[in-house]
């Protein structure tokens, strides 16, 4: 089975279970769902709906227990561990909760980290760029130790910015960040998919940071509960609203 090229990821029929027997959690129950190459898709859903576990299961990170995963016309249910890991280093950029930056690195030594062991030199202007915009000139040398909380998230952005992966999977990128820094970091997300085609799919719970958004998937109980396209705060709030209730 391919899918169309327009298609930077999509599952088809994905199930994941958690734990066997009694204790056996479905998380995710066949899910259908294609994230469009050059958008930028948010997934939202109430607590335990699932958005979090299909966020790391296209993003093969983790395995799925049924069903395909596919990033372009990849398709990663069978792919073996190494060329599943060099996918995701080629492909793919990944923003966190968890930083997950390199403690014995500097920050610019962080961003630049995916590129380096890909053997590939980061494109000079693309990346200055990238780091004024997340006003990080002045901590390129620091180590995360040295950096704030919303420093660091800002060093993680940057890093699966910097090399223009094809998808960018985003775990509530704005998260840790004051409303300045993190408005400013999702309008540059924006203009990453805008000008540039940049495909993102971020998960959040912020209405807000969803309105920045092409469109918003909705998930309840592990399954598609619909979407939205041009969201606004306000209309996703309302739907939220009937999933919660």
């Amino acid at each position: 089975m391919t899918e169309p090229s327009s298609a930077a990821a999509s599952a088809r029929g994905v199930t994941k279970i958690f734990g066997e027997g009694e204790t056996a959690v479905t998380a995710l129950n066949n899910v259908d769902v294609t994230f469009e190459a050059g958008r930028f898709t948010a997934i939202m859903g109430p607590s335990g709906s699932g958005k979090s576990t299909l966020l790391h299961c296209m993003a093969g990170l983790d395995r799925v227990t049924e069903g395909q995963v596919f990033i372009g016309d990849v398709d990663l249910t069978d792919l073996a561990d190494k060329p599943l890991t060099h996918l995701r280093r080629d492909k793919v950029g990944f923003v966190f909760q968890a930083f997950n930056l390199v403690p014995t690195l500097n920050a610019r030594e962080n961003i630049t980290l995916p590129m380096d062991i890909a053997g590939r030199k980061p494109d000079a202007d693309w990346l200055a760029h990238v780091i004024d915009i997340l006003s990080l000139s002045d901590r390129l040398s620091h180590k995360p130790s040295e950096l704030s909380g919303g420093q660091q998230q800002r060093v993680a952005a940057a890093r699966a910015l910097a090399s223009r992966p094809e998808i960018i999977f985003a775990d509530e990128p704005s998260g840790n960040l004051d409303s300045k820094s993190g408005t400013q970091l999702l309008q540059f997300m924006e203009q990453a998919v805008q000008d540039y085609g940049q495909t993102i799919v971020m998960v959040t719970h912020d209405p807000l940071a969803a309105a920045h958004s092409d469109r918003v998937v909705f998930l309840e109980d592990g399954h598609i509960a619909g979407d939205m396209f041009d969201p606004t705060a306000e209309r996703i709030l309302d739907r939220i609203k009937t999933l919660e209730g």
